[in-house]
């Protein structure tokens, strides 16, 4: 199978060209301007997600496409906006679909995407949705919750923390609860959808088998880099969330009022999509502790 991927050379993208390439796939990947290495089996083209006319030649002869990006904090000033990325780039990778004739699609949307939802992440992503559900395309829609791996942005952002002081404050009480998934799982359920038609016209939930709060969290993490439990001073939400609101378009303050919102509201599921991927997902703690100890 030839399949076209926007977003394949980032974080995840990484991980499900390595499967793919596994299965024996042809892969065409999307760049928008960064270097790539050449790989056999992979070809490359460089365009703008958001511009179909930059891509479209390459779609044409593939058989499926899949959309992986994604982004979890805007830059209005570099062009980088949860408007343009995730619903401006799915209407274009559709609609360069439905010119090209490539029936196939498979989209990343992210755990806790619905119609009420509250954070402007969630309701682009439910935007988007949107637009493949309307499409008329063979879609599959995937809704991972926290993705873990050798290069992830969030574990290894914490364990630098506490490589540096066995101090990691909480926004509140830190009891809300996330459930994160290996970046191989990921991938694996992607690759595995491409071979059951099962799945068209389904959404999934996709989550790991530990559900750990925050606290718990960073407990794991430390336990990985071979330390104690970090001191967790618990800092009242009161006061954090109008001050988080006044830096939040500072690039370097760590968190914004979205992301805070979606911690809050915590990142679960009940895990049925293994009813259909019957595989067991990489523990938490047995992942991370194969790349934070090197």
């Amino acid at each position: 199978m030839k399949i076209f991927i926007a977003g394949g050379t980032g974080f995840v993208g990484g991980h499900l060209t390595a499967e793919l390439l596994k299965r024996g796939h042809e892969l065409v990947l999307l760049s928008h301007g960064r270097s790539v290495s050449q790989q056999a089996g992979v070809s490359f083209v460089q365009g703008d997600v958001t511009d179909q006319e930059s891509y479209l030649p390459a779609v044409k002869g593939c058989d499926a496409m899949v959309n992986l990006v994604g982004i979890i904090r805007e830059f209005p000033a570099r062009g980088i906006t949860f408007e343009r990325l995730h619903v401006e780039a799915t209407a274009n990778m559709v609609a360069a679909a439905q010119r090209s004739g490539v029936l196939r699609y498979l989209q990343m949307s992210a755990l806790g995407t619905r119609l009420d939802a509250v954070s402007a992440y969630h309701q682009t992503k439910w935007r988007g949705e949107e637009l493949v559900r309307g499409s008329g395309l063979a879609w599959t829609i995937f809704r991972p919750s926290l993705i873990f791996g050798p290069e992830d942005a969030f574990v290894n952002m914490l364990a630098a923390n506490l490589r540096l002081a066995p101090i990691m404050p909480t926004m509140g009480d830190g009891t809300y609860r996330l459930q994160p998934i290996h970046a191989d799982d990921v991938a694996r359920c992607y690759a595995d959808a491409l071979e059951k038609p099962e799945t068209v016209g389904q959404v999934y939930e996709l989550c790991g088998q530990d559900r750990l709060t925050y606290r718990e969290l960073l407990d794991v993490i430390a336990e990985a880099l071979g330390k104690g439990h970090p001191w967790k001073p618990a800092l009242p939400l009161a006061v954090m969330q109008p001050i988080i609101k006044i830096l939040q378009g500072i690039s370097a303050f760590p968190i914004t009022s979205d992301q805070l919102q979606m911690l809050l509201e915590e990142n679960i599921c009940n895990g049925s999509w293994r009813e259909t991927f019957p595989f067991e997902p990489i523990r938490f703690q047995e992942g991370i502790r194969a790349y934070l100890a090197a």
